[in-house]
């Protein structure tokens, strides 16, 4: 069966994803970020997560060179600050509270969780480089509610189904 970029992105938006804010600090130390929904666990045992980006994206060469990046999985009501991270403008963080973390990436106070991580590897995705990250440092707030992307869009939780 044939099918085009837009079905096939539109078969992908039936998937319900968290939304993660990617952050890390370019070769003259200025910190950098991006949006991310393509993110996932790998690996226990070495604890092992991993994300994706673009080729065409301004930030993938800083982050092919960074040794360690910070993944911040979002609050339900940080919709605003993930479209703030998802434009291609180049002053994310004027006005944005951080502090430093692990190998000094730019750290988001407020998120759900944040995973600390040193660069593991990456590998070529097709239009993607996929990086995977060792986790080195975690913090997180286990009665978050998250932020999701549905459909091309911001959504919250409505419901848990309990088992």
């Amino acid at each position: 069966m044939e099918f085009d970029n837009r079905s096939f992105r539109d078969a992908l938006g039936l998937f319900v994803t968290g939304v993660t804010i990617i952050t890390a600090r370019n070769e003259d130390g200025e910190p950098f970020g991006v949006t991310a929904n393509s993110f996932n666990s790998v690996s226990m045992n070495p604890p092992l997560i991993l994300w994706s980006l673009n080729r065409a994206s301004r930030n993938v060469r800083a982050f092919q060179r960074a040794g360690h990046f910070c993944v911040h999985i979002l609050r339900e009501d940080q919709s605003e600050l993930a479209r703030h991270f998802s434009r291609s403008n180049a002053a994310k963080f004027e006005g944005i509270e951080f502090e430093p973390g692990e190998g000094g990436v730019p750290i988001l106070p407020r998120s759900a969780a944040r995973l600390e991580c040193r660069t593991y590897a990456q590998h070529d995705g097709g239009d993607h480089i996929i990086f995977l990250g060792e986790v080195i440092r975690i913090s997180a707030d286990l009665n978050a509610r998250p932020l999701l992307f549905h459909g091309g869009r911001y959504a919250v939780l409505s419901d848990t189904v309990e088992n």
